[in-house]
């Protein structure tokens, strides 16, 4: 205003001239200095999603990715800013897994990503994240190995070590079962993963595990693992897989007579678990993250109501942890106070009693989360909550 003034008095043709090269100056200044925050205010924060959206484990992608988008519709921005979400289509697979995190890395910018669902896939993409230095939160990822050695991956799902342990326990002292017979996917790190340290603590117990039969991801005859438990005297069978083959199990298990109670883990809660086994998976028990019924957090309750109110469905274990990884990683932006990867790692790494979907969940500079998990067993074509298992 004040060059303006001081051009309309100006006297003679070379102090107008002064004037204008003044506010040229100015101008470019202006342009460089105070035009690239204007950007950066505008500019929105971009948040990588991979997930599972097609493929044998579609389901939980499927799931995940809901309850990413209802966290999102709730909170859409941070520090002022959009949050943009991009989605990429990890189709159950390692090696699209991997080639997923690197384009949205190298191709979309992402200054953080969510993802995976499985174990195996996450860990298919979590040394390019690690490698460039942005931080990636996994919903469900529940093998220790996922976060072993790394200083940028986390998640917010309870891990195999604890779940293990946890199945272990509820299966002799409320089952009061001695002789356990496992099926285990040997095609998944998880499943197998989760068989070994369920194993270790049952036979700590006092109990043993009688029988151990293997299986591949898509399978569809498991006669032959299910013939040789009658002979074991069995009184429980122990299914640490994803819901399709343990659907199948139960199925199979039904027509050869096997009677006999079956636990299975996080991953058989889907809804495809009970479409596809039916009657066979009825009293059904399994480990999970979340039960409505057990939801005690604000936020939680604030979640299932928005998320009935506009997916017209109740809010399912992966629903929960979807949001929950969304709610965690706006909350360590929000910490941080900048969108940069070290920023953001360095308080993800400091989460302590975040008051999630699925419960009070606490991160440690190892990148797991410290939380309960609950028992579930199949009733009346329902998931239905029995009780709660704390972290000791």
């Amino acid at each position: 205003m004040l060059i303006a003034e001081c051009y309309e008095r100006g006297d003679n043709l070379q102090q107008k001239a002064i004037y204008l090269v003044a506010v040229s100056v100015l101008s470019c200044i202006y342009l460089l200095f105070c035009l690239p925050f204007l950007s950066l205010a505008i500019e929105p924060i971009r948040i990588g999603v991979y997930l599972p959206m097609t493929g044998p484990v579609a389901a939980f992608g499927q799931m995940e990715w809901a309850g990413i988008q209802a966290a999102h519709q709730m909170h859409p921005t941070v520090l002022g800013r959009q949050v943009e979400l991009v989605l990429v289509d990890e189709k159950s697979d390692r090696i699209e897994a991997a080639n997923a995190v690197s384009r949205l890395l190298k191709k979309e910018k992402v200054k953080a990503i969510i993802g995976s669902a499985t174990s195996s896939n996450t860990m298919a993409g979590a040394s390019l994240s690690e490698k460039a230095k942005i931080p990636m939160v996994s919903p469900t990822a529940t093998l220790p190995l996922v976060t072993q050695n790394k200083k940028y991956v986390f998640r917010v799902c309870f891990i195999d070590s604890f779940q293990g342990e946890a199945a272990a326990i509820f299966a002799y002292r409320n089952l009061k079962a001695r002789r356990v017979a496992v099926i285990v996917d040997r095609a998944q790190d998880y499943c197998v993963g989760l068989a070994s340290y369920f194993k270790k603590a049952f036979t700590r117990l006092g109990g043993k595990v009688v029988s151990i039969a293997y299986c591949q991801t898509g399978d569809q005859d498991f006669s032959a693992q299910l013939t040789s438990i009658p002979a074991s005297q069995s009184d429980l069978l122990y299914l640490p897989n994803y819901y399709a083959e343990d659907a199948l199990i139960a199925r199979q298990a039904q027509e050869l007579g096997l009677n006999i109670p079956i636990l299975s883990a996080d991953g058989a809660q889907a809804p495809e678990l009970i479409k596809i086994g039916g009657k066979a998976v009825e009293r059904l028990y399994l480990l999970a993250h979340f039960a409505p019924e057990g939801a005690a957090t604000p936020l939680a309750k604030e979640f299932m109501k928005f998320f009935k109110k506009t997916r017209h469905e109740e809010t399912s274990g992966f629903h929960a942890l979807g949001a929950d990884a969304y709610f965690v990683l706006l909350d360590a932006i929000k910490r941080a106070g900048r969108a940069d990867g070290d920023a953001i790692r360095t308080a993800l790494a400091s989460t302590m009693g975040f008051s999630g979907v699925s419960g009070v969940i606490k991160i440690g500079p190892d990148g797991n989360a410290v939380k309960s998990a609950v028992i579930l067993q199949v009733s009346g074509g329902q998931f239905r909550y029995l009780t709660i298992v704390k972290p000791w």
